[in-house]
């Protein structure tokens, strides 16, 4: 009895790092991303299935905001650059939280304020804040909320997230930290 304990641990243990070793990134997180069709910065019809069988990396922001998003968009921008280098182009979104303001042209203008290379980045608006707020909540599970202080009018991610190509968000990264942008590029080259 003992014996067969023992046979059967020890296959679990190979399994579990025959698993491992065929992961090619630490994970964090484990969520399905709802469909969605919303309106790109062209004022184009935008939706998920665009998405389908690409690795691809979110984030939320607002043209307006005056305290983070001027630096997680150019960290986003950065962390575009650095793949770019190494000939990876992977579909960056960035999900607006204010999309009352930010209208396509207001996405465009903020694109290029940033240099944002919009051949794979792309700026969404075309759905009310209710609908956003839920995406957040929902399947990023991060906090979307209104009500701030007049220069900062939405509590929002600054987290930068990783969904793989089956639309499940894999990963998700502090976009304020240099050390977790430095991991979002690597974890990016290995799976891609």
């Amino acid at each position: 009895m003992t014996h067969k304990i023992a046979r059967i641990l020890a296959l679990t243990l190979i399994a579990t790092l025959a698993a491992c070793s065929n992961s090619k990134i630490e994970t964090n997180m484990s969520s399905t991303i709802a469909s969605f069709e919303f309106t790109d910065h062209y004022n184009q019809p935008f939706a998920s299935v665009q998405l389908e069988d690409h690795w691809w990396i979110a984030y939320f922001f607002y043209t307006n905001c005056k305290m983070v998003c001027p630096q997680t968009t150019a960290n986003i921008v950065n962390v575009q650059d650095a793949l770019y280098a190494d000939g990876l182009k992977p579909p960056i979104i960035g999900f607006s939280v204010d999309p009352d303001f930010d209208k396509p042209e207001i996405l465009l203008d903020y694109a290029e304020t940033y240099d944002a290379n919009l051949e794979n980045m792309t700026f969404l608006t075309g759905y009310d804040f209710d609908m956003i707020k839920n995406l957040s909540n929902e399947s990023f599970k991060t906090v979307l909320d209104g009500g701030g202080p007049d220069d900062h009018a939405y509590a929002h991610s600054t987290s930068f997230f990783l969904i793989n190509p089956d639309g499940k968000i894999i990963k998700r990264y502090d976009g304020l930290s240099k050390g977790d942008l430095d991991i979002l590029i690597e974890d990016v080259k290995k799976v891609m």
